[in-house]
C-alpha cells in the first residue's frame, strides 16, 4: 500500500521536519501579506481551512501504511489558526492513531496565539502539541511594519512567552539581511534584543532570498535600498549573535539559502560562533561557503 497525502503544493517545512510526517490541515497562509514571503503565491494557496473529516481520513490512512511515524508536522502556515476545539480533536486523533509519536509541530503566528487564553494553549501543549515556529523576521518595529509583517517586538515576544509559560517549545527565526544595508544595524540589535526577552528553545536564522524576483520587496522601501552582499550579512549575523544573551537556545544557520552553516548553543559556543564569522568576514576562501547554485528555498 502506498502512501499519497492529498497535499495542495507547493509544501514548506522547517529544515528539522525532514523526517516527519507532513500533515497539512490548512492550506496556504491567513495572513499572506509579508512583503519578504514568496511561500504562498501560487493561486492554489489561497488561504483556507481543510475539512475534518478528510484530515482525519488521511490520518486513519497514513498510520496504516506508515505506522511506526515518531514526529508530525501541521501544515500549511499556520495551523494554530484553528480553533482551540478543532485543534484539541485533531490532536486527539493523532494520538489515537500513532499513540508512539513523541512530537507534534507546527508554524505559528505570534496573533494566533494572541486569540488563544493561558488555559487553552495548556490543553494544547496536554494534548501533544510540543513544538512552534514563530517567524520573527526581524526585532525591529520599523522595519517590520515596512514588511507588513502585521506583528511588533512586543506581541512577538508576548506570544513566545506565552507559549512558553505553557508548557510549548519554541523555535525562532531571523531572517538575515532583511533590511539591507539602511537597516541592518537596527536589525541586528533589536533581533538580538527580542531572542533576549523570550528566550526561545530553538534559534534558526536564514537568508531573505527572492527566487520570483526583489521587485514585491523592494516597493515597500525607499528608492535607495539595497540588499546586503555576502560580507554584509556575515558582518549583520555577527553583530546579531554579538549582542545575545542565552544561555541553553539550540542556534542553526544551516538553512539552504544561508552561504554559512552555523551550529551550536547560545551562549555556550557563541565565541566559537564569532570566530568563525570573523574568519567569514577577513579570510572567506579559508571556509567551505555555499556557492549560489547550492543556495536555495
Amino acid at each position: 500500500m502506498s502512501y499519497s497525502p492529498d497535499y495542495i503544493q507547493p509544501l514548506f517545512r522547517p529544515p528539522s521536519e525532514a523526517n516527519s510526517l507532513i500533515l497539512q490541515v490548512t492550506n496556504g497562509c491567513s495572513w499572506n501579506r509579508c512583503a519578504f514571503c514568496e511561500m504562498y503565491t501560487a493561486p492554489q494557496k489561497k488561504f483556507f481551512v481543510k475539512k475534518t473529516p478528510d484530515v482525519f481520513a488521511e490520518i486513519e490512512h497514513a498510520a496504516q501504511v506508515l505506522p511506526d511515524v515518531r514526529r508530525i508536522f501541521l501544515a500549511d502556515g499556520d495551523a494554530l489558526v484553528l480553533s482551540t476545539r478543532r485543534l484539541l480533536a485533531l490532536l486527539e486523533k493523532i494520538k489515537q492513531h500513532f499513540p508512539q509519536i513523541n512530537r507534534i509541530a507546527s508554524y505559528c503566528l505570534p496573533r494566533n496565539v494572541q486569540n488563544k487564553s493561558p488555559a487553552e494553549l495548556q490543553e494544547l501543549a496536554a494534548a501533544g502539541l510540543g513544538l512552534v515556529y514563530v517567524g520573527a523576521e526581524s526585532g525591529d518595529d520599523t522595519l517590520l511594519q515596512l514588511i507588513q509583517k502585521g506583528e511588533t517586538f512586543a506581541t512577538t515576544v508576548e506570544a513566545l512567552q506565552k507559549l512558553q509559560q505553557a508548557g510549548i517549545k519554541t523555535s525562532v527565526m531571523i531572517l538575515n539581511g532583511l533590511g539591507g544595508v539602511p537597516y541592518t544595524e537596527q536589525h541586528a540589535l533589536h533581533s538580538a534584543q527580542l531572542v533576549n526577552e523570550s528566550r526561545p528553545d530553538y534559534l534558526a536564522t536564514l537568508v531573505v532570498s527572492f527566487p520570483l524576483g526583489e521587485a514585491r520587496f523592494r516597493e515597500r522601501f525607499a528608492a535607495d535600498f539595497s540588499l546586503l552582499d555576502q560580507t554584509g550579512l556575515f558582518r549583520e549575523m555577527r553583530r546579531f549573535i554579538e549582542h545575545t544573551a542565552l544561555d541553553r537556545t539550540i542556534f542553526r544557520s544551516d538553512h539552504a539559502s544561508n552561504y554559512l552553516v552555523l551550529k551550536g548553543v547560545l551562549g555556550r559556543d557563541k565565541q566559537a560562533l564569532l570566530d568563525k564569522l570573523d574568519m567569514a568576514i577577513h579570510q572567506p576562501d579559508q571556509l567551505s561557503l555555499r556557492q549560489e547554485w547550492q543556495r536555495g528555498l
